[in-house]
């Protein structure tokens, strides 16, 4: 199976360097910055695409469309003429994006990924979808290849993962930054507090959040509560944030 990338982000580049891992031959690489493209495409042995318009004569069985939602449509845009296989990757990009194709799905890999850490594919859940059966799969032969949690979702129900998602990762990572910040302002050390966070998403792997949530709004702990507010007094968007999450907790 060949394979196309069209990106050079986070996903495209963790994506591109898995298929290569995974003896997938990884054949043109195109991006919005052709430097980009570049650096990419010597990661994995690929060709470099300067124009979106040259993939009509590609050969590759599949191209993978990895770049911000809002730039999905201007690259469809830009593809007539291909006769592969065309699957976006995003979380929550509906199917239909990609209707002007004959063959189409979504090959969204659910995780968080920063171009230079690296990501065990393996354990990546993969969400597919395709708008038929023979398209559906190519996509699963795909993903076989590089994880072993393959799933089928559909537009709807992929939305939703990808709104929980954003709770489960992007909020908590922003929380991570106050904390952190908090930490500074009192010549405190993150790395205080990194078991702490270990320790909590541990948990949950074998366990529902509401089963061991802790802290002092789920004890009633009023004292503590004002003391932590008044400690705040000097940043309203932070006390903001503390008393909402600290009222949502003590309801369960």
């Amino acid at each position: 199976m060949i394979v196309s990338i069209i990106g050079s982000g986070n996903v495209a580049t963790h994506l591109a360097k898995a298929l290569k891992t995974a003896h997938v031959q990884v054949l043109n690489v195109w991006s919005n910055r052709f430097e980009n493209a570049q650096a990419l495409a010597v990661q994995v042995n690929a060709n470099v695409i300067a124009e979106l318009t040259d993939f009509a004569s590609d050969k590759s069985d599949i191209i993978l469309i990895a770049v911000k939602d809002d730039a999905i449509g201007s690259v469809v845009e830009k593809l007539h003429g291909y006769r592969g296989i065309v699957a976006h990757t995003s979380g929550s990009a509906p199917l239909a994006v990609l209707s002007n194709f004959e063959n189409f799905g979504v090959f969204y890999p659910l995780q968080t990924f920063s171009k230079h850490k690296e990501v065990d594919f393996n354990v990546v859940p993969l969400c597919l979808e395709a708008n038929n059966t023979a398209t559906l799969a190519q996509l699963k032969s795909l993903a076989g290849l590089l994880t072993r949690k393959q799933n089928e979702v559909d537009s709807e129900q992929r939305k939703i993962l990808h709104l929980a998602a954003v709770f489960a990762c992007n909020f908590p990572n922003y929380l991570y930054g106050i904390a952190q910040q908090l930490l500074a302002e009192h010549q405190l050390d993150f790395d205080l507090i990194r078991p702490l966070i270990a320790e909590t998403a541990n948990k949950v792997q074998n366990d529902l959040p509401v089963n061991v949530q802790t802290g002092p709004a789920v004890r009633n702990d009023e004292q503590t509560l004002l003391k932590h507010e008044g400690l705040l007094a000097q940043h309203p968007e932070w006390l903001t944030i503390y008393k909402l999450l600290s009222e949502q907790i003590k309801k369960g």
